[in-house]
């Protein structure tokens, strides 16, 4: 029988077959003898084959071929990752300037891993009206950087509704998946969203001004308007894997456009002469946030370890 993982809860995962039954699976036994490095082998949005028992739970058999699916490192930093989920249509990765702060390096982490795997991205700045003065600043200049770079970017306030209708289109009829730390509202979003679903939402630490988790695990939510939002659980950092240091750069558009006038073919644009990318960074073509978040990445991969920078 086949179904659609619709939920994650860690040993458990429910599938809605194909005729609209949702059965609590569980992984066989050999699935974790295939070689696969991941807490969670299998995935919210995984299209999967089960073999129904007598208690009316199921077995998870097969993994159909994946369209795509975002991945990070675990948190523990071990080499193991952790796939957040499969078969995405595209990711709306919700940013807050403060309350709690989402940082450049974080944003670009994501951004590389979705152009890795070919899923677009739209940066969704949540909490528009808490800002004022410097953060409404940083607010437009962190607009303009990702707009140059092709990335869309869209405000939000989910306190009060504004943004939301435009935000509602964007999602009818596609698998998206909601992304973002902590604290940034994407419970609010959802819980505008989806009439009745009520999930739970939580404050923000004044002093540290952090969110705290309030969802457990991944979950793909019907929307009213067709397709479906992927819930996941707020993400402190983004570790990459499963990607070659010579790689990095093809994934930050506009450090890849500049990578064949470069003298060398085996450049790592970080001291070579002749380097068109260093070149970009110093004309100002290359923004610095960026250029810094691609050593960072780089950095990490040479190490094999993550570090969360602030």
């Amino acid at each position: 029988m086949k179904g659609l993982v619709i939920k994650n809860t860690g040993s458990w995962y429910t599938v809605r077959t194909d005729d609209g039954q949702d059965i609590e699976s569980k992984i066989k036994g050999n699935f974790r003898l295939r070689g696969i490095k991941s807490t969670n082998p299998v995935a919210v949005g995984d299209r999967v084959d089960i073999e129904i028992n007598k208690e009316g739970t199921a077995f998870i058999t097969e993994i159909e071929e994946r369209k795509n699916y975002i991945i990070r490192r675990a948190s523990n930093l071990s080499k193991q990752s952790h796939i957040l989920a499969a078969n995405i249509d595209q990711a709306m990765l919700i940013v807050t300037v403060n309350y709690p702060v989402t940082t450049t390096v974080f944003i670009d982490r994501f951004l590389t891993t979705a152009e890795a795997y070919r899923i677009p991205v739209k940066l969704v700045f949540n909490k528009i009206d808490r800002f004022e003065g410097v953060e409404k600043e940083i607010l437009y200049q962190m607009i303009d950087l990702y707009s140059s770079i092709g990335y869309p970017c869209s405000t939000i306030c989910a306190r009060t509704g504004e943004g939301m209708d435009n935000f509602r289109k964007e999602l009818a009829n596609k698998i998206t998946l909601l992304s973002g730390h902590s604290g940034v509202g994407k419970s609010t979003i959802i819980n505008l969203l989806v009439p009745g679903i009520n999930l739970q939402t939580g404050a923000i630490s004044e002093y540290h001004k952090t969110g705290t988790h309030t969802t457990t695990f991944s979950e793909m939510i019907p929307l009213p308007e067709g397709g479906y939002l992927i819930d996941t659980p707020g993400i402190k950092g983004f570790g990459i894997i499963e990607m070659e240091g010579a790689e990095v750069a093809h994934y930050f558009p506009e450090i890849f456009k500049h990578i064949h006038n470069c003298r060398f073919h085996n450049c790592t644009h970080i001291h070579e002469p002749g380097c068109a990318v260093l070149q970009a960074v110093e004309e100002g073509s290359i923004p610095p946030s960026r250029y810094k978040s691609y050593l960072n990445i780089l950095k990490d991969k040479d190490n094999n370890k993550y570090r969360e920078s602030q």
